[in-house]
Protein backbone atom coordinates (compact mmCIF):
# COMPACT_ATOMS: atom_id res chain seq x y z
CA UNK A 1 0.00 0.00 0.00
CA UNK A 2 1.35 3.60 -0.61
CA UNK A 3 -0.68 7.08 0.26
CA UNK A 4 -0.17 9.81 -1.56
CA UNK A 5 -0.65 13.32 -0.57
CA UNK A 6 -1.40 16.74 -2.13
CA UNK A 7 -1.80 19.78 -0.24
CA UNK A 8 -4.08 18.22 2.99
CA UNK A 9 -5.84 15.71 0.42
CA UNK A 10 -4.62 12.03 0.55
CA UNK A 11 -5.56 8.77 -0.98
CA UNK A 12 -5.00 5.69 -0.10
CA UNK A 13 -3.83 2.71 -2.87
CA UNK A 14 -3.90 -0.97 -2.51
CA UNK A 15 -1.74 -1.94 -5.49
CA UNK A 16 -3.16 0.54 -8.43
CA UNK A 17 -6.45 0.61 -6.47
CA UNK A 18 -7.51 3.89 -4.70
CA UNK A 19 -9.43 2.50 -1.29
CA UNK A 20 -9.57 5.79 0.34
CA UNK A 21 -9.35 9.22 1.36
CA UNK A 22 -9.31 12.00 3.73
CA UNK A 23 -8.55 15.21 4.03
CA UNK A 24 -7.03 17.39 6.65
CA UNK A 25 -7.96 20.99 7.14
CA UNK A 26 -7.93 23.23 9.91
CA UNK A 27 -7.15 20.60 12.78
CA UNK A 28 -10.14 18.54 11.42
CA UNK A 29 -9.61 15.15 9.25
CA UNK A 30 -12.44 13.77 7.36
CA UNK A 31 -11.83 9.75 5.99
CA UNK A 32 -13.41 8.12 3.32
CA UNK A 33 -12.68 4.30 2.63
CA UNK A 34 -14.75 2.26 -0.38
CA UNK A 35 -17.80 0.49 0.71
CA UNK A 36 -16.12 -2.87 -0.34
CA UNK A 37 -12.88 -2.10 1.75
CA UNK A 38 -14.64 -1.09 4.77
CA UNK A 39 -14.37 -3.73 8.37
CA UNK A 40 -10.67 -4.37 7.32
CA UNK A 41 -8.80 -2.10 9.08
CA UNK A 42 -7.64 0.51 6.44
CA UNK A 43 -9.37 3.17 7.58
CA UNK A 44 -7.80 3.12 11.31
CA UNK A 45 -4.28 2.29 9.02
CA UNK A 46 -4.91 5.44 6.93
CA UNK A 47 -5.67 7.93 9.99
CA UNK A 48 -2.77 6.70 11.90
CA UNK A 49 -0.11 7.20 9.26
CA UNK A 50 -1.52 10.42 8.58
CA UNK A 51 -1.28 11.50 12.25
CA UNK A 52 2.33 10.22 12.32
CA UNK A 53 3.61 12.16 9.48
CA UNK A 54 1.52 15.42 11.16
CA UNK A 55 3.65 14.67 14.43
CA UNK A 56 0.35 14.19 15.75
CA UNK A 57 0.43 10.36 16.74
CA UNK A 58 2.85 8.62 18.84
CA UNK A 59 1.29 5.22 20.78
CA UNK A 60 4.10 5.69 22.96
CA UNK A 61 3.96 9.01 24.39
CA UNK A 62 1.89 10.10 26.87
CA UNK A 63 -0.57 12.87 25.68
CA UNK A 64 -2.82 15.69 27.29
CA UNK A 65 -6.13 16.75 25.64
CA UNK A 66 -8.11 20.02 26.75
CA UNK A 67 -11.41 21.20 26.20
CA UNK A 68 -13.51 23.89 27.28
CA UNK A 69 -16.08 23.67 30.12
CA UNK A 70 -18.90 22.35 28.53
CA UNK A 71 -22.55 24.29 28.07
CA UNK A 72 -25.03 22.00 28.54
CA UNK A 73 -25.27 18.28 30.95
CA UNK A 74 -25.08 16.42 27.44
CA UNK A 75 -21.94 17.79 26.49
CA UNK A 76 -20.94 16.91 29.73
CA UNK A 77 -21.68 13.79 29.81
CA UNK A 78 -19.98 13.08 26.64
CA UNK A 79 -16.46 14.61 27.47
CA UNK A 80 -17.08 13.02 30.86
CA UNK A 81 -17.41 9.26 28.05
CA UNK A 82 -14.01 10.00 26.85
CA UNK A 83 -12.45 10.45 30.50
CA UNK A 84 -12.21 14.04 30.15
CA UNK A 85 -12.09 15.51 34.35
CA UNK A 86 -12.77 19.34 35.23
CA UNK A 87 -9.45 20.77 35.94
CA UNK A 88 -9.96 24.96 37.07
CA UNK A 89 -11.65 26.69 33.81
CA UNK A 90 -10.95 23.64 31.69
CA UNK A 91 -11.58 19.95 31.10
CA UNK A 92 -8.59 18.09 30.64
CA UNK A 93 -8.02 14.27 29.53
CA UNK A 94 -4.78 12.97 30.24
CA UNK A 95 -3.51 9.89 28.15
CA UNK A 96 -0.79 7.45 29.45
CA UNK A 97 0.13 4.18 27.09
CA UNK A 98 -0.84 1.18 28.27
CA UNK A 99 2.75 -1.28 27.70
CA UNK A 100 2.19 -2.94 24.82
CA UNK A 101 3.88 -6.75 23.77
CA UNK A 102 5.72 -4.67 20.50
CA UNK A 103 7.19 -2.24 22.77
CA UNK A 104 8.07 -4.64 25.83
CA UNK A 105 9.81 -6.76 22.71
CA UNK A 106 11.52 -3.13 21.75
CA UNK A 107 12.91 -2.44 25.59
CA UNK A 108 13.89 -5.97 26.15
CA UNK A 109 15.94 -6.16 23.30
CA UNK A 110 17.16 -2.76 23.78
CA UNK A 111 18.57 -3.32 26.97
CA UNK A 112 20.16 -6.67 26.06
CA UNK A 113 21.51 -5.87 22.53
CA UNK A 114 24.70 -3.88 21.66
CA UNK A 115 25.06 -1.77 18.22
CA UNK A 116 26.59 -2.81 15.86
CA UNK A 117 25.40 -5.91 15.11
CA UNK A 118 23.33 -8.08 12.31
CA UNK A 119 19.68 -7.58 13.01
CA UNK A 120 17.05 -10.21 11.64
CA UNK A 121 13.43 -8.33 11.10
CA UNK A 122 12.17 -11.95 10.11
CA UNK A 123 8.18 -10.54 9.51
CA UNK A 124 8.62 -7.23 8.77
CA UNK A 125 4.96 -5.59 8.18
CA UNK A 126 4.87 -2.09 7.68
CA UNK A 127 8.52 -1.86 8.21
CA UNK A 128 8.15 -0.29 12.36
CA UNK A 129 9.84 -3.52 14.02
CA UNK A 130 12.51 -2.85 10.90
CA UNK A 131 13.05 0.89 11.38
CA UNK A 132 13.65 -0.11 15.17
CA UNK A 133 15.95 -2.84 14.67
CA UNK A 134 17.87 -0.57 12.45
CA UNK A 135 18.33 2.08 14.96
CA UNK A 136 19.58 -0.79 17.52
CA UNK A 137 22.33 -1.55 15.20
CA UNK A 138 23.11 1.66 14.40
CA UNK A 139 25.47 3.03 11.42
CA UNK A 140 27.82 0.34 11.88
CA UNK A 141 25.08 -2.22 12.35
CA UNK A 142 23.52 -4.41 9.44
CA UNK A 143 19.75 -5.00 9.82
CA UNK A 144 17.58 -7.80 7.08
CA UNK A 145 14.02 -8.15 6.64
CA UNK A 146 11.84 -10.48 5.48
CA UNK A 147 8.25 -11.16 4.14
CA UNK A 148 6.56 -12.78 1.31
CA UNK A 149 4.45 -10.16 0.51
CA UNK A 150 6.02 -7.62 -2.00
CA UNK A 151 3.35 -4.93 -0.51
CA UNK A 152 5.40 -5.47 3.08
CA UNK A 153 8.44 -5.14 1.58
CA UNK A 154 7.71 -1.92 -0.34
CA UNK A 155 6.39 -0.57 2.29
CA UNK A 156 9.66 -1.19 4.74
CA UNK A 157 11.99 -0.16 2.44
CA UNK A 158 10.40 3.23 1.71
CA UNK A 159 9.65 3.74 5.50
CA UNK A 160 13.74 3.23 5.94
CA UNK A 161 14.35 5.56 3.10
CA UNK A 162 12.30 7.91 4.74
CA UNK A 163 13.88 7.49 7.56
CA UNK A 164 17.33 7.88 6.24
CA UNK A 165 18.27 4.69 7.19
CA UNK A 166 18.47 2.92 4.56
CA UNK A 167 22.18 1.99 4.62
CA UNK A 168 21.63 -0.09 7.70
CA UNK A 169 18.75 -2.29 6.57
CA UNK A 170 17.30 -3.44 3.59
CA UNK A 171 13.86 -5.36 3.09
CA UNK A 172 13.63 -8.47 0.50
CA UNK A 173 10.74 -10.81 -0.35
CA UNK A 174 11.68 -14.13 1.10
CA UNK A 175 9.72 -17.00 3.09
CA UNK A 176 10.88 -16.82 6.74
CA UNK A 177 11.22 -20.54 7.11
CA UNK A 178 13.75 -20.51 4.71
CA UNK A 179 15.67 -17.90 6.67
CA UNK A 180 18.90 -20.02 6.60
CA UNK A 181 19.22 -19.58 3.12
CA UNK A 182 20.31 -15.47 3.67
CA UNK A 183 22.24 -16.04 7.02
CA UNK A 184 24.86 -18.02 7.87
CA UNK A 185 24.60 -20.05 11.43
CA UNK A 186 25.68 -18.45 14.18
CA UNK A 187 25.99 -15.24 12.93
CA UNK A 188 23.26 -13.17 14.08
CA UNK A 189 22.79 -11.04 17.36
CA UNK A 190 18.60 -11.13 17.24
CA UNK A 191 15.66 -12.56 15.18
CA UNK A 192 12.70 -10.89 15.63
CA UNK A 193 9.37 -12.51 14.74
CA UNK A 194 5.97 -10.27 15.16
CA UNK A 195 3.14 -12.86 13.84
CA UNK A 196 -0.11 -12.40 12.21
CA UNK A 197 -1.07 -10.75 9.63
CA UNK A 198 0.03 -7.69 7.65
CA UNK A 199 -1.48 -4.05 9.68
CA UNK A 200 -3.89 -2.78 6.98
CA UNK A 201 -4.17 -5.65 4.50
CA UNK A 202 -6.43 -8.64 4.21
CA UNK A 203 -6.80 -10.45 7.72
CA UNK A 204 -7.44 -13.70 5.97
CA UNK A 205 -3.39 -13.75 5.06
CA UNK A 206 -1.68 -14.40 8.05
CA UNK A 207 1.35 -16.67 9.74
CA UNK A 208 0.36 -20.09 10.66
CA UNK A 209 2.18 -23.12 12.51
CA UNK A 210 3.48 -24.89 9.46
CA UNK A 211 5.79 -21.95 7.90
CA UNK A 212 6.09 -20.44 11.51
CA UNK A 213 7.69 -23.63 13.76
CA UNK A 214 10.72 -23.82 10.84
CA UNK A 215 11.13 -20.15 11.19
CA UNK A 216 11.50 -20.45 14.48
CA UNK A 217 14.24 -23.30 14.71
CA UNK A 218 16.44 -21.67 11.36
CA UNK A 219 16.39 -18.41 13.98
CA UNK A 220 18.12 -20.61 16.78
CA UNK A 221 20.19 -21.81 14.54
CA UNK A 222 21.16 -18.12 13.15
CA UNK A 223 21.89 -16.87 16.45
CA UNK A 224 25.05 -16.35 17.85
CA UNK A 225 26.04 -17.26 21.74
CA UNK A 226 23.98 -14.57 23.45
CA UNK A 227 22.04 -13.39 20.97
CA UNK A 228 18.40 -13.32 21.22
CA UNK A 229 15.20 -14.44 19.79
CA UNK A 230 11.72 -12.39 20.34
CA UNK A 231 8.58 -13.56 18.93
CA UNK A 232 4.67 -11.92 19.68
CA UNK A 233 2.28 -14.55 19.40
CA UNK A 234 -1.19 -13.62 18.48
CA UNK A 235 -4.38 -15.58 18.52
CA UNK A 236 -8.55 -14.50 17.83
CA UNK A 237 -11.43 -15.54 15.60
CA UNK A 238 -9.79 -14.96 12.57
CA UNK A 239 -6.12 -16.58 13.02
CA UNK A 240 -7.25 -19.21 15.99
CA UNK A 241 -5.10 -20.41 18.55
CA UNK A 242 -3.01 -22.94 16.75
CA UNK A 243 0.21 -20.98 15.85
CA UNK A 244 0.21 -19.68 19.34
CA UNK A 245 0.18 -22.69 21.11
CA UNK A 246 2.30 -24.69 18.58
CA UNK A 247 5.33 -22.37 19.39
CA UNK A 248 4.62 -22.59 22.79
CA UNK A 249 5.28 -26.04 22.51
CA UNK A 250 7.88 -25.33 20.97
CA UNK A 251 10.03 -22.76 22.93
CA UNK A 252 9.19 -25.70 26.20
CA UNK A 253 10.51 -28.31 24.61
CA UNK A 254 14.30 -26.36 24.23
CA UNK A 255 17.17 -28.00 25.93
CA UNK A 256 17.82 -25.79 29.23
CA UNK A 257 21.81 -26.45 28.61
CA UNK A 258 21.20 -24.45 24.97
CA UNK A 259 18.24 -22.18 25.77
CA UNK A 260 16.67 -19.61 28.37
CA UNK A 261 13.20 -19.19 27.32
CA UNK A 262 10.91 -16.41 28.65
CA UNK A 263 7.23 -16.56 28.10
CA UNK A 264 5.58 -13.24 29.05
CA UNK A 265 2.10 -13.36 29.73
CA UNK A 266 -0.13 -10.22 30.25
CA UNK A 267 -1.66 -11.54 33.40
CA UNK A 268 -4.96 -9.26 33.71
CA UNK A 269 -5.86 -9.26 29.75
CA UNK A 270 -7.55 -11.46 28.00
CA UNK A 271 -6.39 -15.00 27.00
CA UNK A 272 -6.51 -13.63 23.14
CA UNK A 273 -3.38 -10.72 24.33
CA UNK A 274 -0.81 -10.24 22.42
CA UNK A 275 2.25 -12.61 23.59
CA UNK A 276 5.62 -11.77 23.54
CA UNK A 277 8.36 -14.78 23.69
CA UNK A 278 12.56 -14.68 24.13
CA UNK A 279 14.53 -16.70 23.37
CA UNK A 280 18.21 -16.45 24.35
CA UNK A 281 21.10 -18.55 23.16
CA UNK A 282 23.55 -20.02 25.78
Amino acid sequence: MNITHTAGNYTLYKEKTAIGTATLQAGRLWVEIAPGWRRRGYGSYLVKEILQQNGGYDVKRETLFTAALPESEAAGAMLQKFGFVPQGDTMVRRRVPDLSAVQLCHEFLAAHLLPGGLYVDATCGNGHDTEFLCRLAGSAGRVLALDIQPAAVQNTNARLAAAGLGGIGQAVVHDHAKLGELIAPGTADCVLFNFGWLPGADHEVHSTADGSLPALQAALDALKPRGVLAAVLYSGQVIGDSEKQAALCFFRALPLTKYTVLVCEFANWASTAPLPCFVIKK
